[in-house]
């Protein structure tokens, strides 16, 4: 994997891809369940609107014969919902809203004032009967006494079991609370034959259904769960005759389909398919696109080892104007430029045994003919012997000087030079040679113009440019050298120029002034040229000095070289 580019790229968007159908699928799920929350809560606080409404009517009617008005009430607050009441035994009591049809398997909730349902009411007390169920009491439970401060309880007790002819009525009362004693005492009787049946004794109660604290039969309040059922059974049976009896509720939504829960765990394998369906593609789409990337990376890697073999190369194809095909362009370029380099590397090698290899024949050929006696080693001979080993260290030095200067490590003592003194000096070294071949030579300059530059290689500089400029010039020629500021937006510079007006060089030429053992005379005849090294180590000199060089040239009027280096300031 750590060498396939493919393999990691289609590794990542497999991963991308897992990840984006993971979380796609979470958000889609937990946003669906919301929705459904949502819906679902709005059809239960329906539902539940619906229950309570008739849970009310329940409590207190004694029957449903009037419950059609609460139903259309409640259909106009909730529209498209089937309201149906069925009593336990199959006989519908009320059908109202929807289109018929038949109803759903199972009911919504049971309408019971005395089974009340604690799920659709959170508050339901614990025996599940509503409090506002008075039945023959009137005072509501919330509002009574816990015990009877009065005494009217106990003395209703003596005097229903006779033990004692009282007249209980002298006891102030409220009008309510006189008329809740005696359902209470009637709901005691209840209670006691519930307890006698199970063969518990007889419990007095409290205005609040407890057991009191203070028994007639002296007896501590019994604290047994039987006592509690005996009291909700017993009040069930004493109010059953004061509210509508139980019905069954069955609701069913705008569709007409009963409320359900939606559920998405029957989903799984749609779920998976679909994740894989977008898997796939995404392998697709990482392979195709894997592909169209690593093919140019895989031509560009043969075209790297082929040429890593020494090899040449074709230019690789390029595709696209992406960063791929930017890269096998450079590619290409570098191909291209090596390729000069070492055309150029060969053109050298082939440049330099030609110049060393004329003064050493010469030499040879004339040492030979001295060794066999064929000609006398006279002073001539040394002369001629002395001229080519001359050229020969010549050529060494240009040599030389290149190679220090393309490995970075020239030299120079810069100081302040007068140009005017430069150039006077400049005259003197060839002012003899100008005159021996009928060339006028000339220098210009302001006096008070200065550069800072090392005095040994600018003298070098001009030496090659005017050497090279008498060497091309014919009798009754001219070679100018002047020197002038000149004044950029950014620096000063002094710009020296050498003027001839011998030949000119043809403009397909001028391109290769610069190069290495390049020669206008292609015969490579000394009798026209020097060893071809001369203005390759002028710009090698003037580039180490921050200065450039450049050359204008028209056939049969003549050639001017611009050197500019950098002003003293």
């Amino acid at each position: 994997m750590r060498r396939s580019v493919f393999t990691r790229l289609l590794v990542v968007v497999v991963l991308i891809a897992l990840c984006s159908i993971a979380a796609t699928a979470w958000l889609a799920t937990q946003l669906t369940r919301a929705s459904i929350e949502r819906e679902q809560g709005r059809e239960l606080a329906s539902d539940n609107r619906i229950y309570s409404t008739l849970l009310g009517y329940a409590t207190s009617h004694r029957d449903w014969s009037e419950v059609d008005g609460y139903l259309d009430s409640l259909l106009s607050e909730h529209p498209g919902r089937r309201i149906v009441l069925v009593t336990k035994d199959g006989r519908t009591v009320a059908d109202r809203g929807g289109d018929g049809g038949p109803l759903p398997a199972r009911a919504a909730a049971v309408v019971d004032a005395l089974a009340v349902d604690p799920v659709l009411v959170p508050g339901a007390p614990a025996d599940r009967i509503d409090k506002r169920v008075l039945g023959p009491f009137r005072t509501p439970i919330d509002f009574r006494d816990r015990e009877d401060p009065t005494g009217a309880l106990y003395c209703l007790r003596l005097v229903r079991e006779e033990q004692a002819r009282l007249d209980c009525r002298e006891r102030d009362l409220p009008f309510d609370t006189a008329a809740d004693f005696p359902a209470l005492l009637e709901l005691e009787d209840l209670v006691d034959a519930c307890l006698d049946r199970r063969s518990l004794p007889p419990v007095d109660l409290d205005p609040d259904y407890t057991p009191a604290r203070k028994q007639r039969s002296g007896a501590p309040p019994p604290d047994e769960p039987a006592v509690a059922e005996c009291v909700a059974a017993s009040r069930k049976e004493q109010l059953t005759p004061y509210v509508a009896p139980p019905v069954l509720l069955y609701l069913t939504n705008p569709t007409g389909r009963p409320t359900a829960a939606i559920s998405l765990a029957g989903n799984g394998w749609q779920v998976v398919g679909a994740a894989t369906a977008v898997l796939l593609a995404a392998i697709g789409v990482a392979a195709f696109a894997g592909a169209r990337i690593t093919r140019p990376l895989r031509a560009l890697t043969a075209a790297a080892q082929h040429m890593s073999g020494g090899g040449d190369i074709p230019p690789v194809p390029v595709r696209g104007q992406d960063e791929i095909a930017a890269l096998t362009r450079a590619f290409n370029t570098m191909a291209a430029n090596r390729a000069q380099l070492e055309q150029a590397r060969k053109a050298m090698v082939s440049d330099v045994a030609h110049e060393l290899r004329t003064p050493l024949s010469t030499i040879r050929g004339w040492l030979e003919a001295a060794e066999d006696g064929v000609s006398d080693l006279d002073p001539a001979l040394i002369t001629l012997l002395l001229k080519e080993a001359l050229v020969l260290q010549h050529v060494v030095d240009d040599l030389q000087d290149l190679a220090v200067a393309d490995a970075g490590s020239l030299r120079l003592t810069l100081e302040r030079l007068n140009v005017a003194a430069t150039l006077d000096q400049l005259q003197a070294a060839h002012e003899a040679r100008a005159a021996q071949t009928g060339v006028t030579l000339t220098v210009a300059a302001d006096p008070a113009l200065a550069v800072r530059a090392d005095a040994l290689r600018l003298r070098q500089i001009l030496d090659n440019l005017v050497s090279n400029a008498l060497r091309h010039v014919p009798t009754g020629g001219s070679v100018a050298v002047t020197a002038t500021a000149t004044a950029t937006a950014e620096d000063g510079a002094v710009v020296i120029t050498v003027t001839d007006t011998g030949s000119g060089i043809a403009p397909e030429d001028l391109p290769h002034v610069f190069d290495r053992f390049w020669r206008a005379d292609k015969s490579r005849s000394r009798a026209t040229g020097g060893s071809g090294l001369g203005l390759a180590i002028v710009r090698k000199l003037v580039e180490a000095h921050s200065g450039t060089v450049d050359v204008i040239s028209t056939t049969g009027v003549g050639t001017t070289f611009r050197v500019r280096l950098p002003e003293l300031t």
